[in-house]
């Protein structure tokens, strides 16, 4: 998933240190967001995504990659003009400079990396893990995988620009070998009796609601498929010449992802019937076994968890790793910005993240985990639109890429909407994103009851 900042093992440096080493060129980058975006939607919630828009499984994913791409610019903007790691924290309180607003968001990001990673945890144990050890109990194996990533985060993971090339380039073999069977099975290729090809599906709708709200309540999903691209911000320090890499890397990056989406989409709706696809929590095995009977279920299924369990992994550190800041800037309590001294890393901040993933993977199911990580990262999206308008006011000495006005307040609107109820979006979305925004109140409220008012610099969370 997506998250919106750095992940580091090291300490922070001081102020007179040496600066990151710029060492991302543009091939790398463009490598880093192609791996950011891929992930859980694509193997597991395209069946969740085609119950609620039927055969038309690929216009939700137009959609949803136009309203995104709206946002990247935004986010090209800012980067480009301040071009240190941050993200949207750091954007919202450089715009308003509102301490609440500015944690309400840092605590929205860390909230999406938490559902993000609790609906991989709940990927891992469905159908992918049937397929090679049947019969598992879903909820203890998923509850087990946050507990092996607590452990993995505790003993100090660190993140690196080249370990997500070979992370990335393991995934897309696994998309592209999907992509390469399927195609050849629609174009005339032999398939298993029981699901064959039918292009005239493409065109229909869920029955059970008007096409519009179809496609708008799946789109609301299916926008968990495009973020990611905002994760990148956080490498600017770590880029060559950043205002003009990024823009290049983050929308071919962009172009590139939503492109095999909707290859995917287009392939997995015309291989298998909508209601089979909605039935399962590995649609994309459902594909392959559609379109390669001979290929061994157990090898694509490893793939599909490797997949899972590298974007979990970075999600529960993001989410860790942001609670330590917070501690740090004293914005909520400092218990939570404790250090193990032998594994130097946030101890308490990842037993708290993790025991939340563990209770939400204990009574959710994975659209309503997906469904929840989309509505807080569009509130946040809506709020860098709109910090980017208002950071016009602030001129800076270099040049750097400015996107038309148009671009950051049709961002905002469309954020909005389909953060909004009008889409058909499920209330018990609302309500886990209300019950998390309700933690995040009353560490803000106690906290400032103990410490007091207090600023601090928002460009220091989560790093």
């Amino acid at each position: 998933m997506a998250n919106d900042t750095s992940v580091h093992d090291d300490p922070p440096r001081s102020a007179d240190g040496p600066g990151l080493k710029q060492a991302m060129g543009p091939k790398l980058l463009l490598f880093f967001v192609v791996g950011d975006i891929i992930g859980t939607t694509i193997y597991a919630l395209t069946g969740k995504i085609a119950a609620k828009v039927g055969g038309a499984l690929w216009l939700p994913f137009v959609v949803a990659f136009a309203v995104a791409f709206l946002t990247a610019f935004s986010y090209l903007e800012l980067v480009g003009k301040y071009p240190k790691a941050g993200g949207a924290p750091l954007y919202v309180h450089r715009a308003f400079g509102v301490n609440f607003l500015t944690f309400m968001v840092a605590f929205a990001v860390m909230c999406s990396g938490i559902t993000s990673a609790s609906s991989g945890a709940r990927a891992v144990s469905g159908d992918y893990l049937e397929a090679i050890f049947p019969g598992t109990p879903s909820t203890a194996v998923a509850i087990g995988f946050l507990v092996l990533i607590a452990l993995i985060n505790f003993r100090g993971v660190a993140e690196s620009a080249k370990l997500n090339v070979v992370l990335t380039a393991v995934v897309l073999i696994g998309l592209a070998f999907v992509i390469a069977v399927g195609a050849y099975a629609v174009f005339g290729g032999s398939t298993s009796p029981e699901l064959s090809p039918d292009p005239g599906r493409l065109l229909q709708f869920n029955t059970d609601a008007a096409p519009l709200l179809a496609v708008t309540s799946a789109t609301a999903l299916a926008f968990f498929a495009m973020v990611g691209f905002e994760d990148t911000v956080n490498m600017a320090e770590e880029t060559k010449d950043p205002t003009r890499t990024f823009p290049r890397a983050v929308l071919w990056g962009m172009v590139i992802t939503a492109s095999i989406y909707l290859l995917i989409a287009l392939i997995s709706s015309t291989l298998v019937p909508p209601d089979v696809l909605a039935r399962s929590s590995a649609p994309l095995l459902l594909v392959v076994q559609a379109a390669a009977p001979w290929f061994p279920p157990v090898l694509f299924s490893v793939m599909a968890l490797f997949a899972l369990s590298n974007t979990a992994l970075i999600n529960m550190m993001m989410a860790s790793r942001l609670l330590y800041g917070m501690a740090e800037e004293r914005i909520i309590p400092e218990q939570f910005g404790r250090v193990h001294r032998r594994t130097r890393t946030p101890w308490v901040s990842i037993v708290f993240t993790s025991a939340i993933a563990i209770v939400l993977v204990s009574s959710l199911d994975i659209a309503e985990l997906g469904g929840t990580t989309s509505l807080l990262l569009l509130v946040v999206f809506a709020c860098v639109n709109v910090a980017v308008l208002v950071l016009r006011r602030e001129e800076v000495e270099h040049e750097h890429f400015r996107a038309p006005t148009w671009i950051p307040v049709l961002g905002a609107v469309t954020c909005l909407y389909f953060a909004s109820p009008l889409t058909g979006r499920p209330l018990v979305e609302y309500a886990i994103a209300g019950v998390l925004l309700l933690v995040g109140l009353v560490f803000w409220g106690g906290n400032q009851l103990v410490v007091g008012r207090h600023d601090f610099d928002a460009g220091k969370l989560g790093k």
